[in-house]
């Protein structure tokens, strides 16, 4: 792998991780479109800490009060929390909603690596999950903020979550279309998801850390670092203005195109 390739690939992670376009069909598409090496797993890993990096450096103040809040109901301190954003309890919010992902992502993470591959099942969930956002985006109630979210709505979109561990399914994609769902508005359903992010991507990467650790740290891995931290950031940043002016309906005609090219691809080398 050259130092472009690394890259183009972390900025396909860094937008594809939060924009509802799924990174894991990218990453998985960009070499198979291009005849380029399996960049392997300790690269994953990378890009993955990459866009770690983002959504930490874009939420600090709020997870600093999400951490403090939690700490605040374990040792009933009398910490009032800066931003007047969230439920009191969001720290317990966002660990339920957890809980699936992590679940589902340690006893299937392999299984899918060798299942889930296939460029047709990709296109299938792009076109399919793409569906849902868009109907969920039109035709539901976008009113509620997550000041209002209940254990209910968290375990729900906390069970979305899981099924991301199929490429084409998104993870940012699922969880907004059951935020959508459960009444949130588009702005809150994407910050719960971004939120969301943090635990599911630092448990995958303590998880996989031994793997990345195991290689060495070349130009091109730190390279595709910075790549996916700083389109991450970028991705969280202008999303959050840009679906609230737009909507949902761009992304759905992406996943659907993209669908397109997949399986026109996959004919045309028969």
């Amino acid at each position: 792998m050259d130092i472009f390739q690394s890259i183009f690939l972390g900025i396909l992670q860094g937008f594809g991780e939060f924009l509802p376009i799924s990174s894991t069909a990218h990453l998985i598409l960009a070499p198979y479109f291009f005849g380029w090496p399996d960049p392997g797993l300790s690269f994953d890993v990378a890009l993955h800490l990459g866009t770690l990096v983002a959504v930490i450096l874009f939420f600090w103040r709020d997870l600093a009060d999400i951490l403090k809040s939690g700490s605040n109901s374990i040792l009933k301190t009398n910490y009032k929390p800066k931003t007047n954003n969230y439920e009191p309890n969001i720290f317990w919010l966002l660990l339920t909603a957890s809980i699936p992902g992590f679940i589902f992502g340690f006893f299937l993470d392999d299984f899918a690596e060798r299942e889930f591959r296939n460029p047709l099942l990709i296109a299938g969930m792009l076109s399919f999950v793409g569906l849902i956002l868009f109907l969920v985006d039109k035709y539901t109630s976008h009113k509620k903020n997550m000041k209002s979210m209940t254990i209910k709505d968290a375990a729900i979109i906390g069970i979305s979550q899981a099924v991301a561990i199929i490429p084409g399914v998104s993870r940012s994609g699922i969880t907004i279309s059951a935020g959508l769902a459960r009444g949130f508005s588009r702005e809150q359903a994407a910050r719960f998801s971004f939120l969301l992010s943090v635990p599911i991507i630092m448990g995958a990467v303590v998880l996989k850390l031994p793997e990345m650790f195991a290689s060495e740290i070349s130009v091109q891995i730190v390279a595709g670092v910075l790549a996916a931290a700083l389109s991450g950031y970028l991705a969280i940043k202008y999303m959050l203005k840009f679906i609230q002016k737009v909507g949902y309906a761009p992304f759905f005609y992406y996943r659907v195109a993209l669908a397109g090219i997949i399986v026109i691809y996959y004919f045309s080398k028969f």
